[in-house]
């Protein structure tokens, strides 16, 4: 899959909680993570299709809070010539590119969004070895995308899509407002995007499962352990995607998902999606109908993270 800009893919997610226990838990045992270090309070979390060391890393803290999204770049060229064109748009380091000491190292530079999200964009992170997920097996392939609330989307995607460069893929709206733009960084329909919603906070984060069959098998399994269900399973428009959305124990909403839409390049124009149409936010009329309760469900607390870096 090649990159549309200096950002080769989305690599991982951090976050922070009070409930850190039972979110090892939850994200180990009952989501389908496997461990790949930890540290005091701190677990790194891979996805056992990924090539990545951890996909998710999870942080015990008194507030919660996202501390850090990361992206891939192809080399610490790269890495350096983005932080350039970072600092000549007045963009904020929260430190200059340099060797990262998280697992598998690396080279990466991190900065704060126009919100204050602290971003990592790194290069030559070690890999793990990894596995094919067999038929029936309902743990995670991979991270899919990871979407953001925001309550100044218009200038927030501007934001990324002028300074690293993502695309806009498709765009959501109900009746003559947008809600929900989709952006990409390779030929996945999307790795991120956003979310209109009350204050900046963490929206979703979705992982990609097999196969129909196994992402079923693994929304079963939430449903009979008693995880509530937010809306799913169905299908979407927009990335043509499968979707079941659940909440975590520290109230962060999570989504297993499939076959998301590979797009050409050469021939994508961005659509507009309107949900007053309910086929666009459900192809197989299979989920619960989605309303204003359910959507405020993952505008999330607000976000205590925003231009605090986070611990190394």
């Amino acid at each position: 899959m090649h990159a549309t800009g200096p950002i080769t893919h989305l690599r991982h997610v951090d976050i922070a909680m009070p409930n850190f226990a039972d979110q090892r838990t939850f994200y180990r045992e009952t989501w389908g993570l496997t461990e790949t270090a930890n540290d005091s309070g701190v677990s790194f979390l891979a996805a056992e299709g990924s090539p990545e060391l951890y996909v998710v890393r999870l942080r015990e803290d008194d507030q919660k809070r996202t501390d850090l999204i990361a992206f891939g770049c192809a080399g610490p060229a790269e890495v350096d010539a983005l932080t350039e064109r970072l600092i000549g748009r007045g963009v904020r380091l929260v430190h200059e590119p340099r060797a990262l000491d998280t697992p598998g190292g690396g080279y990466g530079v991190r900065f704060f969004d126009n919100e204050g999200r602290v971003v990592e964009v790194s290069a030559d992170v070690a890999v793990r070895a990894h596995r094919r997920i067999e038929e029936r097996e309902s743990v995670p392939v991979r991270l899919s995308h990871v979407l953001m609330n925001t309550p100044t989307p218009e200038v927030t995607v501007r934001w990324y899509v002028e300074n690293l460069g993502f695309r806009l893929s498709d765009t959501m709206r109900i009746g003559d407002r947008e809600i929900m733009w989709f952006l990409r960084c390779n030929t996945f329909h999307h790795s991120f995007g956003f979310v209109r919603g009350p204050h900046a906070a963490f929206h979703h984060a979705s992982f990609e499962l097999r196969g129909v069959d196994e992402f079923m098998r693994g929304t079963g399994r939430l449903h009979r352990l008693g995880f509530e269900r937010l809306w799913g399973p169905g299908r979407h428009r927009a990335g043509d995607n499968s979707f079941s959305y659940f909440l975590d124990h520290a109230g962060n909403t999570v989504e297993y998902t499939t076959e998301l839409e590979i797009i050409d390049e050469d021939t994508w124009h961005p659509h507009i999606y309107d949900l007053t149409d309910p086929a666009n936010a459900d192809q197989w009329g299979t989920a619960n109908e989605m309303n204003e309760f359910i959507a405020a469900r993952s505008h999330n607390d607000v976000d205590r993270g925003l231009f605090v870096a986070p611990p190394m």
